[in-house]
């Protein structure tokens, strides 16, 4: 671990993630992204607000399931290295951004269910992009020998390319997709260069997720016509599988890191 990086030889992940959720926070409180377009208003959900409840409980179950990602973070976060096969600082760094973004967007999303506030859909829309750009980043790191200048590049252009929504409304479902897109393309190509049999089922898995994700948030209203969603929505639905997505990921990318440790002895 002593030839690692210097960013990355000891567990700084922490403050790297909490340094750029607080840029983030400062920059939307300076009005800069008021004119984004996002979906405000419990009419946008099919779950009916409880308005004897909590705000921090007004739409329970869409409120709850939020508390999936900060487990799941927690339960990566807490994983030994040795034991999912993690074998440098390099990986170590890269399980556990994924675990703190993981975490801080639970409370993030909980925020904007709760509120219905402008900033919070701001920053819920905006976190997402580099949550998926990390999954990008780590598939590339184990394909082409990426380094911290490459992770801190890639991160840079996915954070600032949020900025496109004030160009156009559908600005952030356009971006999303291209980093949805990145994302699968270079975990199918890992999968084909490194996968086996058990990397094979967690990528298939993470993508079903994901495709579960995007489908079930998109038709919440719709699905709500028929009584299986109508406590437990669509948008409930959505978020488990985004943490299920998240899931695999992980399972996926920690399962293929040691391809990465034989890159470099090339």
């Amino acid at each position: 671990m002593g030839s690692a990086p210097r960013i990355l030889s000891q567990d700084n992940t922490l403050w790297h993630v909490t340094a750029t959720f607080t840029l983030c926070v400062g920059l939307v409180s300076t009005g800069i992204l008021d004119s984004v377009n996002t979906e405000l208003g419990f009419s946008h959900y099919a779950e009916k607000p409880c308005p004897w409840l909590p705000l921090f409980l007004v739409m329970p179950f869409n409120a709850l399931v939020n508390l999936g990602y900060i487990i799941l973070g927690m339960y990566w976060l807490c994983q030994r290295d040795r034991k999912i096969g993690i074998k440098d600082a390099t990986g170590h760094y890269m399980k556990n951004v994924f675990s703190w973004m993981a975490i801080l967007y639970g409370p993030v999303q909980w925020v904007r269910i709760s509120t219905q506030s402008h900033w919070a859909a701001v920053l819920d829309q905006w976190f997402t992009l580099p949550i998926f750009a990390w999954a990008g980043i780590w598939c590339n790191a184990i394909l082409k020998k990426w380094t911290t200048k490459h992770f801190l590049i890639s991160e840079a252009i996915s954070l600032s390319s949020y900025f496109v929504c004030l160009l156009h409304p559908q600005g952030f479902e356009m971006v999303l997709s291209l980093h949805i897109l990145w994302a699968v393309v270079s975990g199918v190509r890992l999968q084909k260069q490194y996968g086996d049999a058990s990397s094979h089922k967690y990528v298939i898995l993470a993508l079903a997720s994901c495709l579960g994700f995007v489908c079930l948030k998109l038709f919440d209203k719709w699905l709500a016509q028929y009584f299986v969603f109508q406590m437990l929505t669509g948008h409930f639905w959505s978020k488990v599988c985004d943490i299920l997505q998240f899931h695999y990921t992980f399972r996926f990318l920690t399962h293929l890191d040691r391809f990465r440790i034989f890159r470099k002895k090339e």
